[in-house]
């Protein structure tokens, strides 16, 4: 194991997207399963240090975990050449190729490394994890899907992710739980079309960015950090602003890919869809606004040693951020009108 420099890290990163270019561009299923193994190869050495162990352990997790989920493809890969028009072993395979790409990107219920992975990696690891690393098994698994299987695993991704998220302390696997949270949106929206998908997953890459600058800035990993440490109260209302508009309070921007979606499952007549989708949400933003009650009322009367300092073009870009967060209401309003 060797310490990247910077130069080494923008090489590995271009062939992170790179791969993802040839897994979506290619013309058959064993191109895809190049690409993937390409965007495994290269983002091991990216959370890999010898310095941390926590990273070391992430590193070898996700091998391990994404070379299963690789195994599979594979071999489903092959049960497709043979069984290539039997009808009752193509349903088989919709359902197997569907679950190895769901347990690449973290989906529940295969989302049982996903969480202890987020633990051992920097913010920035963390947001490439959450974004970049969804992308090719999200359009693989359009190009594919068994629509009754992934309804199933809808409702999976939006119950546990804002169910276990409710005890979490790490805001590390917070972010975790809530990113499990939202894949179930955008696998109902990849599935509705690819223009709305990509609209969600821009405005879910936006809004978890500035939550990973946040943290990174302020070097916070657990929750308790909020209101131990002396934080600006500016710093806390962004803070504020930006978690609302992650978990969708309809004046912020994170709801409007979600409002979008609501409209459809109400056209279309799936009112228990519709509760559970809005039940979850509810559950996030109540963890989120008990984070933020805390970070705001609890104070401690030891001598603070710690008082964190953040440079003035920092401060502008958070501002600027929460603009954007709190001009949510104002798009949707020309969006719809």
């Amino acid at each position: 194991m060797y310490l990247l420099n910077n130069s080494n890290k923008m090489f590995f990163i271009f062939i992170l997207f790179f791969s993802s270019l040839i897994s979506i561009s290619s013309n058959s299923w064993f191109g895809c399963w190049i690409g993937l193994e390409i965007n495994l190869l290269s983002f091991i050495p990216l959370i890999s240090s010898p310095f941390n162990l926590l990273s070391s352990e992430a590193s070898l997790k996700y091998f391990l975990t994404q070379s299963i989920a690789s195994i599979n493809f594979l071999f489903v890969i092959l049960l497709k050449m043979i069984f290539m028009k039997n009808f009752f072993m193509d349903n088989f395979i919709s359902i197997i190729i569907n679950s190895s790409l769901l347990m690449k990107m973290g989906s529940a219920p295969f989302h049982f490394w996903f969480p202890n992975i987020v633990e051992g990696l920097s913010w920035f690891n963390n947001f490439i994890l959450m974004t970049w690393q969804k992308i090719t098994p999200m359009i693989l698994l359009s190009y594919y899907f068994n629509k009754n299987f992934l309804y199933l695993m809808i409702i999976f991704n939006i119950m546990i992710g804002s169910i276990e998220g409710l005890n979490q302390t790490s805001l590390r696997k917070l972010m975790a739980f809530s990113s499990i949270n939202n894949l179930g949106w955008m696998i109902f929206s990849i599935m509705i079309s690819e223009n709305l998908w990509i609209f969600y997953f821009i405005m879910y890459s936006f809004l978890i960015s500035i939550m990973c600058f946040f943290f990174f800035n302020l070097n916070m990993f657990f929750i308790n950090q909020l209101f131990i440490n002396n934080i600006n109260p500016l710093i806390k209302i962004n803070l504020l602003i930006n978690f609302l508009s992650l978990g969708g309070l309809p004046p912020f921007l994170g709801f409007l890919p979600k409002w979008i979606m609501i409209n459809f499952l109400i056209i279309n007549k799936l009112y228990l869809l519709t509760f559970l989708f809005i039940m979850s949400s509810l559950i996030i933003i109540f963890f989120y606004i008990r984070i933020m009650y805390s970070c705001f009322m609890f104070n401690y009367f030891k001598m603070k040693w710690l008082k964190i300092y953040l440079k003035n073009n920092v401060l502008w870009i958070m501002n600027f951020f929460s603009m954007i967060s709190i001009s949510g209401m104002i798009l949707s309003t020309f969006l719809f009108f």
